[in-house]
């Protein structure tokens, strides 16, 4: 194991870049205020003893830093925000301060390390997170059209709504008072707008999830109820590297076990810490309601997908969906509320997905 001399904490930020190194065997001290310009990062660490160890906070500005660095060789690691340790007497924040408190951590090995995305990783997740914000967006908008015919005194009478039944009854809706049927049309026309574009990206991760690497997993993902091409591409993406994981630690990563707060005899458990990926967190948790209703045989669509699955993922799948439904009777016959229910399963389930997503092709 390759003993490192010097450390460095990077405060990085859109335009600027303020470092703090420290020599280990002369205790010799630089402190630097750079541009954004990896290159010019890369050349100043590459200036300091080595070998050489450097380290900044994930944020907005993304991977590009650290796999600049790396190709030339410099270690570097991506620290999680959340898990950084800041002494709460500390009141002053600056970036010069913030880079040293890297630096500090990093030499004591106090950091958490995020696992950094490859271009390709990163490129699914910017599709399925654009797909995710098409999805806000289209609630939202629904929700605006909705509500103004209801101050209305107008509702819809036929069944489920947002079909195309729906849509063109609301497109017969007409307002005598000109403003009021101008903001319904804009309303409206962002709707069908906004639906254009989400399946516009629904068609793209479709094609991405059928010829890519992440195809066999997202196959074997699938023989899971609730998680559809969709949710487990959505899954396969976010998460990464499965196999950082185990059965037991997915469910924290994903914030789906309960908050605590113990002391000496007293033990006292909240509600979900909400921790790690919200977006995985909340396609588990919506998957786990597809578990409620009743399962002995597998239904046409999931034979469907099983088709597309190795026979060791459908037998894992099919032992996944009995025991997650056992798991909602169990839950309803203690009363239990609905939503509690959803998540203690949605945690199960992150497991059996983890069993699937480790599992050879």
């Amino acid at each position: 194991m390759i003993k490192q001399r010097t450390f460095a904490g990077l405060d990085v930020h859109a335009r600027s870049v303020t470092g703090h190194a420290m020599d280990e065997q002369t205790g010799e001290v630089w402190r630097r205020r750079l541009s954004a310009d990896p290159a010019e990062v890369c050349r100043w660490l590459q200036s300091l003893p080595q070998p050489l160890t450097a380290a900044y906070e994930a944020g907005p500005t993304g991977y590009g830093l650290a796999r600049f660095l790396r190709d030339h060789a410099i270690g570097c690691v991506v620290a999680a925000p959340s898990k950084l340790q800041r002494p709460p007497g500390n009141r002053i924040k600056t970036d010069a301060r913030d880079a040293e408190h890297l630096w500090r951590l990093l030499r004591l090995g106090d950091i958490v390390e995020v696992t950094v995305p490859d271009p390709e990783q990163e490129e699914a997740r910017d599709l399925v997170r654009a797909r995710e914000a098409a999805r806000t967006d289209l609630m939202r908008a629904r929700h605006r059209v909705s509500k103004l015919l209801l101050r209305q005194g107008i509702v819809y009478p036929g069944g489920k709504s947002w079909t195309g039944v729906h849509e063109r009854w609301l497109r017969r809706q007409h307002f005598e008072a000109a403003s009021r049927q101008l903001a319904y049309q804009e309303y409206l026309a962002a709707v069908l707008l906004t639906t254009d574009r989400r399946n516009r990206l629904d068609k793209a991760i479709e094609a991405m999830a059928a010829d890519s690497g992440y195809t066999p997993l997202v196959r074997r993902l699938c023989c899971l109820r609730g998680i559809s091409t969709l949710t487990g591409f959505a899954l396969a993406v976010e998460i990464a590297d499965w196999h950082l994981f185990t059965g037991a630690s997915i469910g924290p990563f994903l914030g789906l076990v309960p908050s605590e707060d113990s002391s000496g005899e007293s033990r006292h458990q909240g509600s979900i810490t909400k921790s790690g990926n919200r977006y995985a967190r909340r396609l588990l948790v919506e998957a786990a309601w597809h578990h409620r209703k009743s399962y002995s045989t597998p239904s046409m669509i999931m034979r469907n997908r099983w088709e597309l699955a190795p026979v060791p993922a459908r037998v894992r799948g099919h032992q996944g969906n009995r025991r997650l439904h056992q798991r909602w009777r169990y839950f309803q016959a203690r009363n239990k509320d609905n939503n509690t229910a959803a998540v203690a399963v949605a945690r199960e389930l992150a497991g059996w997905a983890w069993s699937l997503a480790i599992m050879a092709d």
